[in-house]
Formats: C-alpha cells, sequence, structure tokens
C-alpha cells in the first residue's frame, strides 16, 4: 500500500503546488472514481463490518479511553505543525497536553487537560504548507487512505513520521496498534453515515475540500459540513 502510495504522488508530483489557479479542482476524476469505487468495495466487504462488530463488542467507556491515547499520541504531531506554522500559544498548549495527559492522565487514556482548558488542536502537516501558501493541487482519491489532494497526499508521508507508534517495536505490535487505530476511526465514522447524500462521490469532495479549507485558515472560513464532519 505504501509503494503504490508513493507511486501515485509521485507521479502528481508535476503539479505547480503555488496558489491555486485552476477552475476544475477535480482534473483526474475518472481515476479518482474508480479509486473511490475500489475503497467502497474494500470498506464494504471489509472496514465496515468489522468497525460495526468492534462497536458492538467494546463497550463506550473503553472505545473513549482508546480515543484519548490515540488523541495523545495525535498531540505530538499538533505540537510540531504549530511550532512550523509560528504557533507559539498553541504549541505551548499542546505541550502541557501531551505532559499532562501522559502523566495524570496515565499515558493518555484520561484527558485531565481538556478540563484544565488546554484545548485539542486538529494540525497536521497539509495544514503547515498551506499556510506556507503552498497550494492544495488537483483533487486526489487515494487506494485505501481516501479523499486527499496533492499537497494533502505529499504531506500524509511526513505525517507518518510523526506518529510515536510508528518508532514502536517489535513491529508486529505497532502494527497491531495501526490496525486498532484505522477500525477504531471507522467505527467513529459509523454515526456521521446518515449525513451524506446525493452522489455519495460528490458529497465526500466537497465535504473533504471545504473542511480542509476551514481547518488551514483556523475557521475562518464558512464550513457547511463542520458539524457533520
Amino acid at each position: 500500500m505504501k509503494l503504490l502510495l508513493y507511486v501515485i504522488l509521485g507521479c502528481a508530483s508535476y503539479v505547480v503546488l503555488a496558489e491555486d489557479d485552476f477552475d476544475d479542482p477535480d482534473p483526474w476524476i475518472g481515476v479518482n472514481q474508480s479509486i473511490h469505487g475500489f475503497n467502497d468495495v474494500v470498506d464494504a466487504k471489509l472496514l465496515r463490518p468489522t468497525a460495526v462488530g468492534y462497536r458492538k463488542v467494546v463497550p463506550p467507556f473503553i472505545r473513549q479511553r482508546v480515543s484519548n491515547v490515540f488523541g495523545n499520541l495525535g498531540d505530538v504531531s499538533d505540537l510540531v505543525n504549530n511550532l512550523l506554522q509560528g504557533k507559539v500559544g498553541p504549541a505551548m498548549q499542546d505541550s502541557w497536553r501531551i505532559l499532562i495527559n501522559s502523566s495524570v492522565g496515565l499515558g493518555g487514556l484520561f484527558d485531565p487537560a481538556t478540563a484544565l482548558d488546554l484545548p485539542d488542536h486538529d494540525e497536521d502537516f497539509g495544514q503547515t504548507l498551506g499556510t506556507w501558501g503552498i497550494g492544495s493541487g488537483p483533487y486526489l482519491v487515494l487506494p485505501f487512505l481516501g479523499p486527499s489532494t496533492v499537497r494533502d497526499g505529499i504531506a500524509r508521508v511526513a505525517d507518518g513520521r510523526l506518529k510515536p507508534q510508528r518508532y514502536l517495536h517489535p513491529v508486529s505490535h505497532r502494527n497491531g496498534i495501526y490496525g486498532l487505530d484505522v477500525i477504531h476511526t471507522r467505527s467513529e465514522l459509523l454515526s456521521a453515515e446518515g449525513a451524506i447524500f446525493g452522489d455519495r462521490y460528490t458529497f465526500l469532495r466537497e465535504a473533504y475540500l471545504q473542511r480542509r479549507n476551514y481547518l488551514i485558515h483556523d475557521g475562518e472560513t464558512d464550513d457547511a459540513f463542520a458539524d457533520d464532519f
């Protein structure tokens, strides 16, 4: 899967990632729709049934602990990207979140930092590149990974390097953590499925692009999908 991702991003690397100046955000719609169809089959046959079973078997209290742990791990990426974006205040909050939740919160199982008015930020390297003035490039659907853009697809490589679980050994334990992350995240999206209407491909594309624009501009633009996704 990783090799396939690199090949796709390599083929797309000729796109100039300056400020977006194209009228059509989805010039590769034929290929994108094919990959979208493949992803839907994988989801319908494997991911969704597994996520439904996971949600039935694992009680809400445990699922919340899992969310908290992955959130604590994700705060590392938030910290680094806030620093890269020059957001010193949020970066300091991220530092305190990691310290408090990793210690008082028992390795991230609990989230006392939020109760202490230390908000959780949602930052990644794609947003960092956006704040640096690098345009998104065309919309791009990635195998297994779903909606993206050329910029965000390239940024995923850097984001992967910032995940603490990447450096967990042995590899079997690391892969187990990755697998749990995928299934848990998919289970969290089950409740949002009812919000999808009309053509599924078009809806997901517009939801993704608007949401990314909203995040890159720190909420200073209208986002019709913010409440649902």
